[in-house]
Formats: C-alpha cells, sequence, structure tokens
C-alpha cells in the first residue's frame, strides 16, 4: 500500500488558506501570523501563481526595507510553482521537497486547487505510520 498525498489530505482537510496576486506583503503578513501558519498559495483566475512564504518576507525586507510591506504578493512571491498531485506517493514528494528546499506543495489537479501540504504533515504522516507499523510487529511478535 503506497502512501499518498490522498491521505494526507483526508486527514488534514482540504481547506486552503490563499491570498490573491494583488494582496499586500503587509496584509499576507499578518495572514501567516493570525493563522500561524508559514506560507500560502498565491491564487490569481483561479489558478495557483505562486507561493508567499515567510521566506519571502524575509527576501524582500532585506532588498527594500519597510516599504516591502507596501509591495503586492505577486511581485514577490516563489513563482515558478512546484506541486503534485493527490496520487503522489508521500516519499517522492518528501524528495521533491529536499531537493528544491521548499517546505510547502500546493495539491493541483485540472488546474484546480485541492490542498496545500508542508513538509511537516508529510513527516508527521511518516510518523505516525512507522509506529503503527512497529505497533502491529510488536503484537504479532508477542502472539507467536
Amino acid at each position: 500500500l503506497t502512501m499518498t498525498i490522498a491521505a494526507i489530505l483526508s486527514g488534514k482537510g482540504q481547506d486552503v488558506t490563499t491570498v490573491s496576486g494583488g494582496t499586500t506583503v503587509r496584509e499576507a503578513v499578518a495572514l501567516l501570523a493570525s493563522r500561524r501558519i508559514g506560507a500560502v498559495p498565491v491564487v490569481e483566475n483561479g489558478a495557483v501563481a505562486g507561493i508567499f512564504s515567510e521566506r519571502d518576507v524575509i527576501h524582500c525586507l532585506q532588498d527594500e526595507g519597510a516599504a516591502a510591506l507596501d509591495r503586492e504578493v505577486r511581485g514577490v512571491m516563489t513563482t515558478p510553482v512546484i506541486s503534485v498531485t493527490r496520487d503522489e506517493p508521500v516519499l517522492a514528494a518528501l524528495s521533491l521537497m529536499t531537493q528544491r528546499r521548499i517546505r510547502h506543495l500546493p495539491v493541483v489537479e485540472g488546474g484546480a486547487l485541492l490542498g496545500f501540504v508542508s513538509i511537516g504533515d508529510l513527516v508527521k504522516y511518516r510518523i505516525e505510520r512507522i509506529e503503527a507499523e512497529a505497533a502491529q510487529m510488536r503484537a504479532y511478535i508477542q502472539s507467536a
């Protein structure tokens, strides 16, 4: 049984906080802080145009100082977007995140945003699965 992104979405839910490209950096930062999240997909014309993350905030503040807060997210977001489908194996998604040095992946199918997963979601799921397998193994050994 391959563990896929669909399994993570079924546990986490498919509610995704998004912003539009015209959102200001200041508004997006307030959203990240209030929701206690590290990144949001930027949606333009119904499609994911980029990802706006804490790292983007750091880079634009470094480059432009406080004036960056009044910029639009579309000018500072990370693009092009690396995304996965629901059928992507969890290990493949983790590998992709590690190689590309990213911490968030939109789950997209047919151009529609179905969910948003973080490296923390994937690691948590992997650990839960490994612990469940270990418990089954112990139960099997004790019953023998």
